[in-house]
Formats: structure tokens, sequence, C-alpha cells
């Protein structure tokens, strides 16, 4: 699994990912308040997105937009370690949908996600 090196801020904020030669892919997802900002700093990681797969590589810059043009998966196929840089605007609060697992993401105290399955979902009434 993907393994967060270090995190840093409130508001704009990032962390670096560090990815093991072949590594499966983080799972899918999209954020609805956070915009991203990836940067390759070691490695060849694959990306996934909604139009797509392609092979990045050191310095390579890919904005991930809030909403589901944003949506993403990081993999490392390759036979060597990749680090990734992700900038974040750090929204709180945020929900992140994963649609291929059925699960939302929601943060609301700028610390800690907590995750729900779709199926899980209330009735609206209060």
């Amino acid at each position: 699994m993907a393994r967060r090196l270090v995190r840093s801020g409130d508001g704009l904020g990032g962390s670096i990912w560090e990815f093991q030669p072949g590594e499966p892919e983080y799972v899918y997802h999209f954020h609805h308040g956070s915009d991203e900002l990836l940067i390759v700093l070691r490695g060849e990681p694959k990306l996934r997105l909604r139009e797509g797969e392609r092979t990045l590589r050191e310095g390579d810059v890919v904005p991930l937009p809030r909403g589901v043009d944003g949506g993403r998966a990081i993999s490392n196929p390759s036979n060597a370690v990749a680090r990734v840089l992700i900038l974040s605007s750090n929204a709180d609060p945020d929900v992140a949908e994963y649609p291929e697992t059925g699960k939302i993401g929601v943060i609301t105290d700028g610390k800690t996600w907590e995750f729900f399955r779709r199926g899980d979902a209330a009735e609206s009434g209060l």
C-alpha cells in the first residue's frame, strides 16, 4: 500500500507519498471540496484518470480538480520506488468518493477521515 511520508498544512498543504515497485493501485477516488496538484519527485508512477492511463516521469505536474473530472488512482508498475508530492487546498469539510468500492469519505475536523458505504445512507428526514 502507498505510504505517506510527510503531511503538512491546514488550508494549503502537501503530502509526499511513496509507492514501492510493483505496488498495486491506490484506489480510484475524487474530492468534492479540495483541488490537488500532483508532482512526480522520483520514478515513473502510472496515473489512471477518468479519460485513461498514462505513465508519469520525474518533474511531471498534473492538476487534479475537485469533482468527477479530478478522479484518479496511482500505481507503480515499474522496478523502482516512485515518490509523488500532492499539494491540496485541504477543504474542510471535504467529501471524497470512491466509486469503484461504493465508499464515501468525510472530513469535518481537518484531521480525521470517516468512511461510509453508500448502502448505509439514512433517510433524509431529520
